[in-house]
């Protein structure tokens, strides 16, 4: 049922080490059991979305966030004709690399790594995450990595700077880095997970946010995407108030931007006509919204940057969590004792790595032990 411009796992660009075929799994289901089966997949259910891991049970962690890009892949990549296991194995390891306390970790480690070594590049999450599978993990008696296909390895590299790009090519000419060098395109599978990635952490930040208390629904009056779903959802269930009138808002607000997606997408591949994985890397993107979804879901994710991500008490946490970060960084550094447990490597990468693959709790257990401080009750 796949169409041309499918990834077809008989025609895989193949694996880094060679291996033979599974007997009844195709590479792109195999690659996905094994992100499942990942430490570092198991690690996601403690690390950070928006709210730290301690805040409360039910806002969404990097796990959860993971499992809802993989359902809403899924389902545009069944319509489209794409391969919805290639989706689901880039859909499952794309937040592999983040850091504990989410994007606040994320900027504290950048700043540490460039502060201790400033030739080195920082810390780039999507980088930090194909570093996972092809490197970090430690599974398989052959290989360091996951030893993934070239096509869950390119969709996995969502995003990758220029200078990150051109030391990938170096070491792999012709691997996932090449891309942004010259710049083309990923599969119609990697495009769908970014855009479905989008639609994901737009819609549970709203839920979150409004958990929360951050933010409320009145205050969601102004987002143009809210307002209109709220209304339609008001007037087909007039009853509806409180979380179940939210929970019908986004429900409706998700299906409309797949809808979207799924419209925008088959117009722009009958317009452009790609006969061949090949040629949908050469053409511009083709998974993506309709204008007016388009600059709805932008305005939405002003709306929550201005009000939730900078939100007072999120600023206050997010400072707190930099400063775990910060103060693990140095503390491994200083001390030779900690790198002499094997843990990790006494270089400022080595240290990073570490930090990365930390869940918030062990993060702040480490830093208690550390430094003799309780940052969070």
């Amino acid at each position: 049922m796949l169409k041309p411009y499918a990834c077809d796992p008989a025609r895989t660009r193949g694996r880094r080490h060679p291996e033979a075929a599974a007997p009844t799994r195709s590479d792109y289901q195999r690659d996905r059991d094994r992100i499942v089966h990942s430490t570092a997949f198991r690690r996601l259910v403690y690390k950070t979305q928006v709210f730290l891991n301690h805040e409360g049970d039910l806002f969404r962690t990097r796990l959860t966030h993971s499992l809802e890009v993989a359902q809403l892949g899924r389902s545009i990549a069944r319509t489209l004709g794409l391969n919805e296991d290639l989706v689901e194995a880039i859909a499952l390891a794309h937040d592999l690399g983040h850091t504990p306390f989410g994007h606040a970790g994320q900027d504290a480690l950048d700043d540490c790594l460039r502060g201790a070594d400033p030739g080195g590049g920082g810390f780039e999450h999507n980088l930090q995450s194909l570093r996972v599978v092809d490197a970090l993990e430690e599974r398989y008696p052959d290989f360091d990595g996951l030893n993934l296909t070239f096509e869950t390895r390119e969709g996995i590299l969502k995003h990758c700077s220029l200078r990150h790009a051109k030391a990938l090519v170096a070491a792999e000419p012709d691997g996932v880095a090449r891309r942004f060098v010259e710049r083309t395109q990923p599969s119609l599978e990697a495009q769908l997970c970014n855009i479905a990635d989008e639609i994901a952490y737009n819609a549970h930040d709203v839920d979150d946010g409004v958990r929360s208390g951050l933010i409320d629904m009145e205050q969601l009056e102004e987002v143009p995407l809210f307002a209109r779903f709220r209304r339609e959802a008001v007037a087909h269930h007039p009853q509806l108030v409180g979380r179940r009138l939210l929970f019908e808002t986004i429900r409706r607000m998700l299906s409309n931007q797949v809808y979207d997606v799924l419209s925008a997408t088959a117009q722009a591949l009958a317009t452009t006509a790609p006969a061949s994985v090949d040629e949908v890397r050469r053409s511009p993107p083709l998974v993506c919204f309709g204008d007016l979804m388009a600059q709805e879901s932008l305005a939405l994710k002003r709306f929550l940057r201005a009000n939730l991500y900078r939100h007072p008490k999120v600023v206050a946490t997010t400072d707190s969590a930099k400063l775990v970060i910060r103060d693990l960084f140095e503390a491994y550094r200083s001390d030779p004792a900690e790198s002499a447990t094997g843990r990790f490597a006494p270089t400022p990468r080595g240290i990073a790595d570490y930090i990365a693959g930390m869940t918030d709790r062990y993060a702040l257990k480490e830093h208690e032990r550390l430094t003799g401080r309780r940052l969070f009750d």
